[in-house]
């Protein structure tokens, strides 16, 4: 256990937040560009989300910004931990990688702030850091050894085996997977997601996380991918990807999950590929014959794009109590309201508040950026508890929700 910061290693992190608030964005481009020198360490992060453009160099800096504005109070930072954690589990990330990042963390502080950042400055930040360094540690200990003793489970990547190839819509697709080896897989959590790594020729190894849309059977897992425009790895899935392809897979990680005994309405709010999680979780209620109202509310361009609607639908004549509700943004000639989509449009506010329980609903929401930032703040200002509210990011989670 890492033994409480002292009240002068606090005080001086804490006065370096305007230095962070004005160069954190360099700080954490030159921590990237020393931690790339070592192709071990590079190959452990997904690249797509790196660059002047990419989100990851923005959410370590609004994680380390919030890290030091609340070094005195880290109970306000418990949930990002766990999201961290889970991330690095699914990635492989192992106590003997934390070294090279405190390291070129260090010296790109000393590299951007030259005298400002004094001996004493950076013993103080190589201390914090190495406090959030064991809690992560020991957390990310904990989650892979209840991996390895699950049944089903295990640690690494383990090779699986494309079972069968679905088209879904015109740009999502379904990939049912199976251990090579025979073996059972481990329950995951509905709302979890598995990590890949791809070996596509001609580039490094790509790393992807995508959710699984599938119960828990102990046999099998399923994903289904959006085809994103220029997307290295979802446009290598959609076509070369074949039944019989081997695919190296982590164990399943994640802190966005459906609660093991729903007691409350459940409100599954989607968009677009967003739908992916949020189907595992239907299909986990009905098989568990859950008692509970249960509400399903997708939102997507319309027909072509309009994933598992059949598939939803037969879910929903087994459940006890299953509503479907699904938005057609616009909805294309020939369409039919009522047999192609329940409401042309997007999910609106009034909507929600006049459609769903939000006096006493679990939420789970995912879903494109702007479409969760604009759920989560509508369902917090109609005054449905933040634990109630739960949700996923697709990608980084970079910014901060207004709720």
């Amino acid at each position: 256990m890492s033994q409480p910061l002292c009240d002068h290693t606090i005080a001086l992190v804490k006065a370096t937040v305007p230095a962070l608030e004005a160069h954190g964005l360099d700080i954490v481009h030159e921590m990237y560009s020393r931690m790339f020198q070592n192709p071990e360490i590079r190959d452990l992060f997904n690249q797509s989300h790196h660059g002047d453009a990419g989100s990851q160099p923005r959410a370590l800096t609004g994680a380390i910004l919030a890290y030091a504005g609340n070094i005195d109070n880290l109970g306000a930072l418990a949930p990002a931990v766990e999201r961290i954690a889970q991330k690095h589990v699914g990635l492989q990330i192992l106590p003997d990688h934390y070294p090279y990042v405190g390291e070129a963390l260090l010296g790109a502080i000393k590299a951007v702030l030259g005298d400002a950042a004094t001996d004493e400055i950076l013993e103080a930040w190589g201390e914090a850091y190495w406090f959030l360094a064991n809690i992560l540690i020991a957390r990310e200990g904990r989650i892979y050894t209840e991996q390895k003793e699950t049944t089903g489970g295990w640690n690494g990547w383990r090779d699986f085996r494309v079972e069968e190839v679905t088209r879904e819509s015109s740009v999502i697709s379904s990939f049912v997977l199976r251990p090579a080896d025979g073996g059972p897989v481990m329950d995951h959590k509905p709302g979890q997601y598995l990590t890949f790594w791809f070996e596509i020729p001609g580039h490094p190894p790509v790393k992807r996380n995508y959710s699984i849309s599938s119960a828990p059977n102990g046999e099998s897992y399923r994903i289904s991918v959006k085809r994103e425009p220029q997307g290295l790895a979802s446009g290598w899935l959609h076509d070369e990807v074949k039944a019989g392809t081997i695919l190296k897979v982590a164990a399943p990680a994640g802190e966005f999950f459906l609660g093991e005994h729903a007691e409350r309405p459940v409100v599954l709010l989607s968009g677009g590929v967003g739908l992916t999680p949020l189907v595992a979780m239907l299909e986990a209620l009905v098989k568990a014959e859950a008692d509970v109202p249960v509400h399903y509310v997708h939102g997507t361009h319309n027909r072509d794009t309009h994933a598992m609607r059949d598939h939803i639908r037969d879910l929903a004549a087994k459940g006890r109590a299953v509503q479907v509700t699904d938005f057609h943004q616009t909805p294309l000639a020939g369409e039919v309201e009522g047999r192609d989509y329940d409401k042309a449009g997007i999910i609106t506010d009034e909507w929600l508040a006049a459609n769903t329980p939000v006096a006493e609903a679990d939420y789970y929401i995912c879903g494109p950026r702007p479409f969760l930032r604009h759920a989560v703040s509508t369902l917090s200002l109609a005054g449905v508890p933040s634990d109630r509210i739960h949700y996923e990011f697709f990608g980084p989670a970079d910014e901060l929700l207004a709720a």
